[in-house]
């Protein structure tokens, strides 16, 4: 069944035992990766060597440096009532040492012993290898005489805690009696020595001659064969043994023994044990046992070490005297720096001010210069140019000196703070003063990085030949060399919040010449929270050794380089990793910090536009701060002038345990892609950037391929918790996939060292130039502000709504203006526009002040939510003020176009009016003339004599013709006037294009029309996509032009084409990236492109508009009203209804269509039902009511004042047609009571024949104002008959709407209307 037989079953020749195996790999292993190799181990809860032997030498080594660098964090028992802990270097604690042997053969299991003794009922932790594991029962054959430690560590929780003090318990394996230098050892440095042994006869000489004050144990099993008591008495007779301290496992089980062998520990440590530091325990060593710090690369390391470190007695003070360069000084040159790009504080002489920023600039570096060079600075640039390994050691050393001061330094301060608080918390600035020093507590080798790069920086800023510039020159080279040797160095400042960019730009140059310009870099980024395990993500990633948790606020970003092997360089496409490691973005340490919110801004933009990979690291703790992270990145791509790529996103949701995390997150994983998708939009309206939709229009992002969930670090309690194995295994798929999808994918661009620090500089500058100035500090204030804004958008949408009413009504005045008055000049009409813009400015300050109103009264409520927004008041108060400039630019811009389009039709207007007088006349005179001669024509006779004089007519009007108007000549002359701020290379294209060329095809933009771009075909494939949307915006103008000319039926006009232009303009304009000349060829493509379809139309008017056509379609009508006039038949029935069919009902439509578009976004905002059919209606009757009343009021004149008092009543709300209302005017002579009469019976008929054609749509009002599912769907679904059905372009769908199914619509319809 299992498939293997009994034979393979107990074939062990290839088989290694574990221990064998852990010996082997530290021999094998250099010193750093061995003290590596221990933190590991240690954090997983295994054992560590603590003696390791040779077997070629028969020597064991004292892993004393290995060991060095574990940091270990516990709250004894004695301190848990003040909730203090104590933390540390572990071989520098005063922790006592019990030792467990073995001396001939045991019965009892030693290890599997120590597991159960060290392990809570709770969780039990194989921290030392045993027989029962994989492989354990292999015999070993180099791991004898190891000596492993492991160290038990209280939490501080009665509940938990096996013992109630920290102590190391050392296991050595194999026979004790064979090892009795390590045997000797174990005595001299232990508190207790616990010997197992069931050889009770045999030879345990080892337990002679014993100096030690270790106290002795020994533990046997009665159940052995061996076993004999009178034996026993003997032994412990003989060897000193106290009768208490003999441990016998008889028949009770292994609880009951683990019990009684923990009771004798916790009595040990508990009564004053013999106690020695395992750093003390190297002077024991000596004795036939090498010590591994002995080497002298590592004593000169730590004695270099030692000489700066020595000098500390205060971090702050040391700081100040020893590394001055990168304090106060740096700090104001990168504040002018930033000032001199954003000019924040800038007057009207703006040269003044950026020349004063400079010279204050230049009075900085000088203070600099005349720092003395420190002697800790001489000591560490001497300890970094020492050989490869004693650089490493000296590196090393410096880090755990200094964090071992810094965190004594800070373990004090915060002492000092806890009394404080507790005792004299009325003394503010001592408080304050001992927040500061904790802020600045911490020192470590990066501090003297910084400073190395300050003096390279100032190096700089002498004149070439100066000597001192010529002795900071080669410092690039050591720091470049550091990045090679795996060390991370510092790229962002995070004290300063700057980067010292001469000094990047020294150490990325030297890189690229170590390695023979083979410095193909990908960059991947990590960015979080603070303490979100980022540093430890991308240490378990890639075997770095990022600082986590070393007691201090490490601030900035970092990056780190992973030499990238042969084999996968081809498929990586690069010869390096940089990692970039960043500080935690909101820090509770600089929470309190001036705009410590535009802190994290700069950084996260940069790391971010720096990265082709950014990992953001998302805790579920704090899950809410990272969204307000992700609003900060979105906010700061879209206020970049252009990144130039587009990065790759991976989101890792870090401390989700279960394993069915992927699948089960399946709907928060869609809900956070819309809730990326909205805080986009959101972002880019804010930022005027509309054409960004989606999230992965800004970043590279799949949900399903790009989100990774990981559990906790930690399995169980700290400090005694191992490392949760679900944490590595899932950090291994996470880089597993990473690296999988590096090597098949072709968007990522990697650039070399220099390539990157001209990005790096390039990015920089415009992180600079930006003002980070949009971040809500927590969810209360963007809930409040959120609240504020539907606030703020329903007043708007009040003040366009009435300007908007009111522009219409201005609107059909001017189509009106002259239509029933006679001999009205033209003139008069620009007088008249006057005085609409006054009124418009009246109106528009009225609608302000009520918003300015409204707002003052939203800030007076007595809610605890308003305090939060204070701030943003006034930028509300702004965006009032502001939407009323806009308000008046646009309605001044619209009336200025009617105006000008209605002055535009005046000489058609004029011909026309000739010929409806001259037919007029010619009818009235025939028709006189057949009066006069009293002869009673019939229709026949009077039908030749209309045909005579029509005869004549035609003959007098055949020689009228409509102007024709050249609009490509029109266009291109409007092309100029846009174009004279442009370089010459647009004049000179605009000398030679022809726009009846231009236009024809799909619109592609070339290579040849930009320079300077490092990734050509991304930003091509960009531009490409930008033009596209404009060109579409614009298709849609035009179309929209062309509809109301022939609706209206109105000629082209030039105004058209500037409205175009100012379109492109628009649109253009946050796209600096757009070239001159790629911008003139777009305005020529779409000028050429509506300059043919203008030209089209302005035909098409006047074939419908020609004197000849126009008279033939009107010739029945004159001749019907010739021989009804001649026969003075009572018509006003007949009149009645053509007046209503010909000019009152299309004015009727025409408004309704005017309203509608308004009427029901105003009717669904109130939250009603929107029926089209029930507000059409309404406004049906409303239009009806209002011309019934204007009938009555006009009932008493005759007949054709009627007509025209009736016109003029209403040429506010009706565009009578006025080729109609001409013709119905000629012989309209009759009855006005009769005919007003008439015309009141058919206005009702009218509104019930139009009210019963409307589409009966039942739009119902969502009251919580966000899309619908279902309506979505169906706008996406019948996009195309929508279009069809009312002669329009299809919509612009978004996306996102394309993936909605039948059953997302109905879930949709549901949750509007709250169904289940």
């Amino acid at each position: 069944m299992y498939n293997y037989s009994f034979t393979d079953a107990n074939d062990d020749s290839d088989a290694i035992n574990p221990l064998d195996l852990i010996t082997a790999l530290f021999h094998c292993s250099d010193p750093f990766l061995q003290q590596e190799m221990v933190s590991k181990m240690s954090m997983c809860q295994f054992s560590v060597p603590l003696l390791l032997p040779n077997c070629d030498t028969q020597q064991s080594t004292l892993m004393l440096w290995a060991m060095r660098d574990l940091v270990k964090k516990f709250r004894p028992h004695s301190l848990a009532g003040d909730r203090t802990f104590v933390e540390g270097r572990i071989v520098e604690m005063d922790i006592p040492m019990v030792s467990f042997v073995r001396l001939g053969e045991s019965s009892l299991p030693k290890s599997q012993t120590l597991n159960k003794l060290l392990s809570n009922p709770h969780q039990h932790n194989d921290t030392f290898v045993h027989r029962d594991m994989d492989c354990g029962d292999v015999p070993r054959r180099i791991s004898d005489g190891l000596v492993e430690v492991s160290w038990y560590l209280p939490c501080g929780n009665t509940n938990i805690d096996v013992f109630p003090q920290a102590v190391a318990i050392a296991n050595q394996r194999g026979d004790g009696r064979f090892f009795k230098t390590q045997m000797s050892f174990l005595y001299d440095t232990s508190a207790a020595v616990f010997i197992f042994s069931d050889d009770l006869e045999g030879d345990l000489g080892t337990l002679n001659n014993r100096e030690s004050r270790a106290e002795l144990f020994l533990v046997t099993n009665s159940q052995s064969k061996t076993f004999n008591m009178e034996t026993l008495r003997d032994i412990c007779m003989k060897h000193k043994v106290k009768e208490t301290n003999v441990i016998i496992k008889r028949k009770q089980n292994d609880a009951e023994f683990v019990k009684a062998l923990r009771f004798h520990v916790s009595d040990v440590i508990g009564n004053n044990p013999h106690i020695m530091k395992v750093e003390d325990m190297a002077a024991v060593a000596h004795h036939g046992i090498v010590v591994d710090e002995d080497c002298t690369e590592c004593r000169n390391g730590r004695t270099n070490a030692e000489g700066i470190t020595g000098r500390v007695r205060d971090v702050v003070t040391f700081k100040k005297d020893h590394l001055p360069l990168h304090g106060e000084i740096w700090k104001e040159i990168s504040q002018i720096e930033k000032e001199r790009f954003r000019m924040r504080h800038a007057d009207k002489d703006i040269e003044g001010y950026k020349s004063s920023l400079k010279t204050k600039e230049e009075q900085l570096r000088k203070e600099q210069q005349e720092k003395a060079f420190s002697e800790a600075m001489g000591r560490f640039i001497a300890g970094i140019s020492d050989s490869r390994t004693q650089r490493l050691y000296f590196l090393k050393w410096l880090k755990i000196q200094l964090d071992t001061l810094s965190r004594q330094n800070l373990s004090k301060l915060r002492e000092q703070y806890k009394d404080c608080c507790r005792n004299t918390p009325q003394n503010k600035e001592l408080i304050e003063d001992l927040d500061k020093q904790i802020s600045n507590c911490s020192l470590g080798p990066e501090h003297f990085f910084r400073e190395l790069g300050q003096l390279y920086e100032c190096a700089c800023s002498l004149p070439e030949n100066n000597p001192a510039r010529q002795n900071f020159q080669h410092l690039p080279a050591l720091c470049a060399q550091m990045l090679l040797d795996g060390f991370p160095v510092e790229l962002v400042d995070g004290d300063a919040s700057n980067i010292p960019m001469k000094w990047i730009q020294g150490v990325l140059t030297q890189l690229h010449q170590l390695v023979d310009t083979k410095s193909k870099i990908l960059v991947l980024t990590v960015l979080g929270v603070q303490s979100t395990g980022k540093s430890t993500l991308l240490n378990t990633m890639f075997g770095v050794q990022f600082a986590v948790s070393s007691g201090r606020c490490t601030r900035g970003a970092f990056m780190l380089l992973i030499k990238v092997s042969e084999e996968l360089r081809s498929e990586l496409k690069c010869d390096f990793i940089m990692v970039i490691d960043t500080e935690g973005l909101k820090s509770p340490e600089l929470a309190s910090l001036d705009k410590s919110y535009e802190h994290d801004n700069e950084l996260a933009m940069l790391v971010i536009g720096l990265s082709d990979i950014t990992i953001i690291n998302i805790s579920m703790e704090n899950s809410t701060e990272m969204k307000d992270i992700l609003q900060i990145l979105l906010h700061a791509f879209l206020r970049m002038k252009e990144v130039g790529k587009k990065p790759r996103c991976l989101l890792v949701h870090q401390n989700v345990s279960d394993m069915s995390a992927y699948d089960s997150n399946m709907r928060d994983r869609k809900k956070l892609v819309e809730q990326l998708d909205e805080m986009t939009r959101a972002a880019a309206k804010m930022e005027k950037k509309v054409a960004y939709a989606k999230f992965i229009d800004v970043m590279d992002y799949d949900p399903d391929k790009d989100s990774h969930y990981i559990p906790g670090l930690w399995h169980g309690t700290p400090p005694m918790a191992p490392v949760n194995a679900g944490y590595s295994e899932a950090v291994y798929d996470l880089k597993k996939n990473l690296i999988g999808s590096l090597q098949t994918s072709d968007n990522i661009r990697n650039s070399n060292a220099t390539e990157f620090l001209n990005w790096i500089q390039s990015l920089w500058n415009a992180v600079k130039f930006e003002n980070f100035i949009f971040n809500f500090k927590n969810s209360l204030v963007a809930e409040a502000y959120t609240d504020l804004c539907t606030q703020f958008k329903s007043w708007e949408w009040s003040f366009q709504s009435v300007m908007d009413n009111w522009l219409i009504t201005k609107e059909t005045f001017i189509f009106n203006f002259g239509v029933t008055e006679k001999n009205v000049q033209i003139n008069n009409l620009r007088t008249r526009l006057i005085e609409m813009l006054l009124e418009a400015s009246e109106k528009l300050h009225e609608e302000e002040q009520t918003i300015l109103y409204n707002l003052e009264e939203y800030f007076q409520k007595k809610d605890s939510t308003v305090r939060l927004i204070g701030k943003y008041k006034q930028d509300f108060r702004t965006s009032a003020t502001s939407l009323r400039r806009q308000m008046e630019m646009s309605i001044k811009h619209s009336l200025e176009k009617a105006v000008e389009i209605r002055e535009g039709m005046e000489k058609v207007n004029i011909i026309k009016d000739k010929q409806m007088d001259t037919i007029e006349k010619k009818v009235c005179e025939l028709l006189q003339q057949c009066r006069d001669r009293k002869s009673d024509l019939s229709e026949d006779g009077l039908t030749r004599e209309f045909e005579e004089m029509w005869k004549g007519i035609m003959s007098e009007l055949s020689a009228v013709r409509l102007p024709e108007k050249d609009v490509y000549q029109d266009v291109h002359h409007l092309l100029w006037s846009n174009s004279r701020s442009k370089s010459g290379r647009v004049s000179e294209l605009l000398n030679t294009v022809d726009l009846r060329t231009c236009g024809q095809g799909k619109f592609i933009v070339k290579t040849e029309w930009f320079a300077g771009w490092m990734d050509k075909n991304h930003f091509i494939t960009k531009i490409q996509e930008i033009c596209d949307r404009i060109i579409k915006h614009c298709d849609s103008l035009i179309s929209d032009h062309i509809s109301v000319m022939e609706r209206n039926n109105t000629d082209y006009h030039e105004t058209y084409i500037r409205d175009l232009l100012k379109a492109v303009d628009d649109q253009v304009k946050p796209h600096e990236q757009i070239s001159d000349e790629c911008e003139a060829y777009l305005k020529f493509h779409v000028c050429g492109r509506a300059a043919r379809l203008f030209q089209k139309a302005h035909k098409e008017f006047n074939v419908r508009n020609d004197p000849q056509n126009r008279l033939m379609e009107s010739k029945p009508i004159f001749l019907e009203k010739f021989i009804e006039s001649f026969s003075e038949k009572d018509l006003c029935q007949k009149r009645a209804k053509q007046f209503t069919e010909t000019c009152v009902k299309p004015a009727v439509e025409d408004y309704l269509s005017k309203h509608l578009g308004q009427a029901i976004p105003d009717h669904m905002k109130m939250g009603h039902g929107g029926v089209k059919n029930k507000i059409k209606k309404k406004l049906l009757s409303e239009i009806v009511q209002r011309i019934i009343q204007t009938i009555y009021s006009c009932s008493k004149t005759e007949d054709r004042l009627f007509i025209q008092e009736f016109c003029s009543g209403l040429r506010s709300q009706l565009v009578i047609p006025r080729d109609a209302l001409g013709i119905f005017l000629i012989l309209s002579e009759g009855k006005t009571d009769q005919f007003a009469n008439n015309l009141i019976e058919l206005m009702k008929e009218m509104e019930a024949h139009i009210a019963q054609g409307s589409t009966d749509w039942e739009i119902t009002g969502d009251q919580s104002m966000e899309s619908s599912d279902y309506w979505k769907y169906v706008l996406m679904k019948f996009n195309n008959e929508f279009a069809e059905a009312y002669n329009a372009q299809p919509a612009d769908i978004p996306d996102a709407w394309k993936t909605l199914t039948a059953e997302d619509a109905l879930r949709g319809l549901r949750e509007s209307f709250h169904m289940q």
